[in-house]
């Protein structure tokens, strides 16, 4: 089973969303093709009302921690209850390129 598909089952049994995208960024950065390295997750679920953000990224973070520990590198969030998700009008914001160099850049 992949990575992102991992992602998506614990994700998916863990918060119940209402809105949920798992997006594999790993190309956008200095790794092989097909890595599965770098995510972006998009998460709108009830399980996030009356929660501060970190109370959010930690509820992520614990039911991802093996990936976390394992294959993958970096993870980006928007964890949004339905009524933020609607005043966005349902738009996702916009990942920026990777600036960083290559293991063999000086």
């Amino acid at each position: 089973m992949s990575v992102q598909s991992r992602i998506e089952e614990k994700l998916m049994a863990g918060l119940t969303p209402a809105h949920l995208e798992v997006l594999n960024e790993s190309y956008k950065h200095s790794v092989p093709p097909g890595s599965e390295s770098h995510f972006k997750l998009v998460i709108v679920a009830g399980a996030f009302e009356g929660k501060r953000l970190v109370g959010r990224h930690q509820a992520v973070n614990a039911l991802l921690a093996d990936e976390l520990a394992g294959p993958v590198h970096a993870l980006s969030m928007e964890t949004l209850t339905a009524e933020e998700w609607q005043k966005r009008g349902g738009r996702v914001m916009q990942t920026p390129d990777c600036l960083g160099g290559g293991k063999t850049d000086a």
